[in-house]
């Protein structure tokens, strides 16, 4: 296959060079790749996209935007060589769901408000993959999404289903339980109970966050940017002072925290 540089490259540019780039005479590395060994960076392109979109960088989204089609082109390609699908059908895939999914603007369906938008987009979803379960919608959160937004989604879809507390302080009664089991459990030295106590703390923490409308994935990396900022004025404190972390006592080193938190305070209007 020839390639012609252009000022300007168009979507059929961007077919053409992955072609190019797994063709026999192409790259060696990109030859070599196949779906599980590029899954990563599927996802840590996405993350990138969507750190652009958090930090209102135009230009980085832009340029992430990319990067993520790459991937898609990338996996397409993969399967284009199989005669299993190519680009052309990826997009008639999703053209058909956009179409099948928006009745009220597709068809005479009404829906004024986007939850009744929602609704439909659901009922139609649950009934495209045959979901005649409760169970099933449940199922069909995949497992590889972050913990804490698996949880929103299944707590979501759960309570859709009518099996949901009745309000924030039901929550709230749980976690509170879910924290004594945790502390038996730790008590008792159960490392397995331990670990599912753990993970029943957090799944109720992610029921309180949905009941305040709080995104806990979001809320839990606002923490540990907070804590990054926090951490790096206890090291600097430290520094100045001849403290050397690794060996100081506990008092100490809360001691630096408490003094990093009142300095951040301070200086940000809290931190």
């Amino acid at each position: 296959m020839g390639f012609k540089r252009k000022n300007r490259y168009t979507i059929d540019d961007l077919l053409d060079i992955m072609q190019l780039l797994r063709s026999p005479d192409g790259c060696p590395w990109d030859r070599k790749q196949t779906h599980h060994s590029i899954r990563k960076n599927f996802i840590e392109e996405t993350y990138e996209a969507v750190e652009a979109i958090d930090n209102g960088d135009t230009e980085l989204l832009k340029e992430e935007l990319g990067d993520v089609l790459l991937q898609v082109v990338f996996h397409t390609q993969m399967e284009r060589e199989q005669d299993r699908f190519d680009f052309d059908d990826v997009c008639d895939a999703v053209c058909k769901k956009l179409v099948l999914r928006h009745p009220h603007i597709f068809s005479d369906t009404v829906a004024d408000t986007p939850e009744q938008v929602l609704k439909n987009w659901e009922d139609i979803k649950k009934e495209e993959k045959h979901q005649t379960t409760a169970t099933q919608t449940l199922e069909s959160v995949p497992r590889v999404l972050p913990a804490l937004m698996r949880s929103e989604k299944v707590q979501s879809r759960a309570a859709k289903c009518g099996f949901d507390y009745p309000d924030a302080q039901w929550a709230m009664r749980d976690l509170r339980g879910e924290v004594e089991e945790l502390v038996e459990a730790i008590d008792a030295c159960d490392a397995d109970a331990v670990e599912e106590e753990l993970g029943d703390l957090l799944f109720s923490v992610v029921n309180v966050a949905r009941f305040q409308k709080v995104d806990a994935e979001h809320s839990l990396a606002k923490a540990c940017d907070k804590f990054t900022r926090r951490f790096a004025v206890v090291e600097q404190l430290a520094s100045e002072r001849g403290v050397s972390l690794d060996n100081a006592e506990i008092d100490l080193l809360n001691g630096l925290w408490q003094e990093a938190k009142i300095k951040k305070q301070k200086n940000f209007g809290g931190i």
